[in-house]
This record gives structure tokens, C-alpha cells and sequence, in this order.
């Protein structure tokens, strides 16, 4: 059996769907107002993640959704000291907090987390492991900040991971570049989405 194949079976898979925000993702969100990044990307990103979150769900994978809170009651003193003291990053109830262009359905998990580490003090594994998921397949924002550090957390405590290259954005292509690198070297495997969209669709 094709290792990826094993790696994908439906039945021990989950599909990790981080951070998509407003505040991340979206024109007037915080990381557009605090360093005027271009958008538009995203909106094809989640257009992207949505077509296989679709066809997981037929295929019968376990779809998780991750929401960031950086509220400064939630925050310790070293991701207090990198926010912007005058602006909340996805302040929960607000539009910034708001999922961006993907939708989960009634039942599926969402896990709210309060650093960069999705597994981080959440109900994440224990939320995984209640199911007997075994291989997570990560997608989302950033790639190299909120997705590279919860898949790094993944690894460390047994996953199999698979992050599709096209699935995941960065705020350069070289930081997405260095993530997909590193995961395809030291911790688990990066094909393109149509990859895992057909090994699920067969």
C-alpha cells in the first residue's frame, strides 16, 4: 500500500483546519491594518481548503476546526510582548475572530486556542484520540507560525502528518517555503491537495 495512502485512511484521519480568521485572512483584519500585507490570496486558499474539507466529509474523515483568541487575559508574558498593545488579535465574539470564507458543520469540533500551539492547554488530543485518530492532515494560516507549530506538537506526541503544500499560506513565500522543507525533511510528508483530494475520493 502506498505509504500516503496509509497515512490518509479515513477512518484514523483527522483534517486540521487552523486559524482561518478574519484577522488573519481578511481585508481590514488585524495582520492587513498592523503590516499591510495583500489578502487577496486568501480568498482562493479557502475556496481550496473548503473543496476537500467537502470531500473529506464524504469520504468520512474527521474535520477539526482551530480558532485563535489572543485576548491579553489569555496571553503569557512573550506572546503578550509581540502584539500590538492597541489592537485585540481575534478577540473572541468579534468579526475578527469570525471564521473566513469556510464553514464547519454543526458537530464537528472547534478548539479555541490562546498561542501559536493548537495542542497547546485545548482539548485538541484528547479530542483526536477519543476518535482513534492517528494521521492529521493540517491546513490553514500561517504556515510557519500557527500551523508549523501545532504540527511540530503533532509529531511529538505520535501523529502522522501530512501537510498539502497549497492547503497552508504564509506572509512570504519563502517563510511557506521554509515550513514545507522542513515538514517533508523531519516530520511527515507535503504533496499537493489534489494528492489527498483524490486518494479520498476514490
Amino acid at each position: 500500500m502506498n505509504d500516503l495512502v496509509q497515512k490518509l485512511t479515513p477512518s484514523e484521519t483527522a483534517l486540521i483546519v487552523i486559524d482561518m480568521q478574519n484577522d488573519f485572512c481578511a481585508d481590514g483584519g488585524y495582520l492587513h491594518n498592523r503590516f499591510g500585507r495583500d489578502m487577496s490570496s486568501n480568498l482562493v486558499l479557502a475556496k481550496r481548503i473548503m473543496e476537500t474539507v467537502e470531500i473529506a466529509r464524504r469520504a468520512g474523515v474527521m474535520i477539526v476546526w482551530i480558532k485563535a483568541n489572543y485576548e491579553p487575559r489569555y496571553l503569557g508574558a512573550a506572546m503578550k510582548a509581540k502584539a500590538d498593545p492597541d489592537n485585540i488579535c481575534c478577540e473572541g465574539g468579534t468579526w475578527g475572530w469570525d471564521f473566513y470564507q469556510v464553514t464547519p458543520l454543526e458537530g464537528e469540533p472547534v478548539i479555541e486556542k490562546h498561542c501559536y500551539n493548537g495542542f497547546y492547554e485545548t482539548d485538541l488530543d484528547k479530542t483526536l484520540k477519543s476518535q482513534n485518530i492517528k494521521n492529521l492532515v493540517m491546513t490553514g494560516v500561517a504556515t510557519n507560525v500557527c500551523v508549523e507549530s501545532t504540527l511540530r506538537e503533532a509529531y511529538f506526541n505520535g501523529y502522522f502528518v501530512t501537510m498539502p503544500e497549497d492547503l497552508c499560506a504564509a506572509g512570504t513565500p519563502e517563510f511557506h517555503q521554509a515550513t514545507v522543507d522542513n515538514v517533508r525533511a523531519y516530520f511527515g510528508d507535503a504533496p499537493k491537495a489534489a494528492e489527498v483530494d483524490e486518494i479520498w475520493a476514490s
